[in-house]
């Protein structure tokens, strides 16, 4: 289990990217969902020792991770939201480059570890091909190649599916699904919908803090009988932002489809809403909003 206690980063130009965060985290998938700023990146580079909080402390099974970094790295698997590769280099050849890396020294072994990992993520019919010509979503099947080697015990995957076109996407978050049985992914994202496929647990980062957690059957259950919806037209909606608690909008065949918090039936044409992570996601941002 990762166990993260009151953890604050406070960035030198007085930015508060974490602000008391606790979390435990499970085997299995666990999602961090939040919006661009939450301080989701600030969050996973802590985590995967990439920099050092201002307080708090992390612990990943019998490790002080803030104390023992590179015991902690032993054992990590990390796909960042920007990850670079030399562009020249074959997939085969960049993989034994990070299997070195990582302590594999023995050939035989490298490379059964190399041929395997590109079998997984289904990359070995282009594994001699410079990763400069890899689509994003193959760049990222490589990510999780390099994430994988050594058999780490918690991987974190930072802002994945950004980008991909839906036949990637769904090939990614099928390859993640594989591999988050026995071991710790934390799969970081804005993407709710990456979120409601793959995790059993999930939170919601917002400010730096953590606004909601817990299972995303029971949130969403939760939000039911809560949230109204109702399509309207574009020169409507100011009207009603007034008038109703309005969590979320979006566009659909040029009319604006509304969806209002509000714990009885608002009346005005209003229809209830079965629930979605979505609801809880804008309903969480909302409140969170409201309160500043």
């Amino acid at each position: 289990m990762l166990q993260i206690e009151k953890l604050t980063h406070l960035y030198p130009n007085g930015t508060r990217a974490l602000d008391g965060v606790d979390l435990a985290i499970p085997v299995g998938m666990f999602g961090l969902l939040g919006p661009n700023g939450a301080g989701k990146s600030t969050l996973m580079r802590t985590v995967a020792t990439l920099q050092t909080p201002t307080s708090g402390k992390i612990t990943f099974d019998n490790i002080d991770v803030i104390q023992s970094p590179e015991l902690l790295r032993r054992t990590l698997g990390y796909l960042p939201q920007d990850f670079g590769v030399y562009p020249r280099v074959s997939a085969y050849d960049m993989l034994d480059h990070m299997a070195v890396l990582k302590g594999i020294a023995g050939r035989p072994e490298r490379k059964e570890t190399v041929e395997g990992l590109l079998n997984q993520v289904n990359l070995w019919s282009v594994r001699k091909k410079a990763l400069a010509g890899f689509s994003g979503g193959m760049r990222q099947r490589f990510g999780i190649a390099q994430a994988l080697i050594g058999n780490p015990k918690l991987i974190i995957v930072d802002e994945p599916t950004a980008g991909l076109d839906p036949e990637e996407r769904s090939r990614f978050l099928n390859l993640l699904g594989e591999i988050g049985n026995d071991v710790v992914v934390i799969l970081s994202t804005h993407i709710v919908e990456d979120v409601a496929d793959l995790c059993p647990r999930m939170a919601v980062l917002a400010g730096g803090r953590i606004l909601l957690e817990g299972a995303p059957l029971e949130l969403i259950a939760a939000t039911r009988g809560h949230v109204w919806q109702k399509t309207i037209s574009r020169d409507e909606l100011d009207a009603h932002r007034e008038r109703y608690r309005v969590i979320s909008t979006r566009l659909f065949a040029g009319r604006t489809i509304i969806h209002v918090q509000s714990d009885n039936d608002p009346g005005d044409g209003f229809s209830p809403v079965q629930g979605g992570l979505e609801d809880v996601y804008f309903s969480t941002l909302d409140a969170s909003r409201r309160a500043a």
